[in-house]
């Protein structure tokens, strides 16, 4: 085979497998949309992306590989979401509106991965140091200062994003019985309230 031939053949390969891995990531997001987290088996996936069952093996080795592959692919979308997407996420809006449509976002995400979430914080790791967070907690940041908070937000950015994360999420559903939509209200109430206290609005 020729040196062109085998590097076609490498380049056809690899965008095979970045296809079937966007293909898969697709169909295990379809299956959380519309039928819950509980609903992502492999076999589910395979179906839904009309493969065969080891090519999600071989993408992902175990469902919570696929689970943290989904997971990784939902945080960028997010961030790309709330750094140039469209209003009210995106640039644009007022900085209340984009708070409000940051917590929406997130809190879907956190349900949508509440199990990955919740066994990456019980390995010990500490999410408050991990990159991710560090992105969300500098445009939390940067909203609270347009709404006029101030200069130090170290303790209001995290006050007002604890009920978002999986722990908080995972007590209000599972103990005290409240579905995303309840607990989503609660916590735009809550922001409300807050940025009417700082703004006398």
């Amino acid at each position: 085979m020729s040196e062109t031939g085998s590097a076609d053949g490498g380049d056809t390969e690899r965008a095979d497998a970045a296809r079937n891995r966007r293909l898969l990531l697709a169909a295990a997001k379809d299956l959380i949309d519309n039928h819950g987290a509980s609903a992502v088996t492999m076999d589910a996936v395979a179906r839904e992306a009309g493969v065969g069952k080891g090519t999600v093996f071989r993408r992902f080795g175990s469902r919570t590989g696929l689970m943290l592959a989904l997971l990784d692919h939902s945080e960028s979308e997010i961030q790309r979401a709330y750094l140039s997407g469209p209003e009210p996420l995106g640039p644009g809006a007022p900085p209340l509106d984009r708070l409000l449509a940051y917590g929406r976002a997130r809190l879907k995400l956190t349900v949508d991965h509440l199990d990955v979430l919740i066994e990456a914080a019980g390995s010990g790791g500490d999410f408050l140091s991990h990159p991710v967070w560090a992105a969300s907690n500098r445009h939390v940041q940067i909203l609270l200062q347009q709404l006029g908070f101030g200069d130090r937000l170290e303790v209001v950015a995290i006050a007002v994003q604890a009920p978002l994360n999986a722990g908080a999420v995972k007590h209000l559903r599972d103990v005290v019985g409240l579905d995303l939509e309840t607990i989503t209200a609660q916590w735009e109430h809550l922001i409300r309230t807050l940025v009417a206290g700082v703004t006398g609005r």
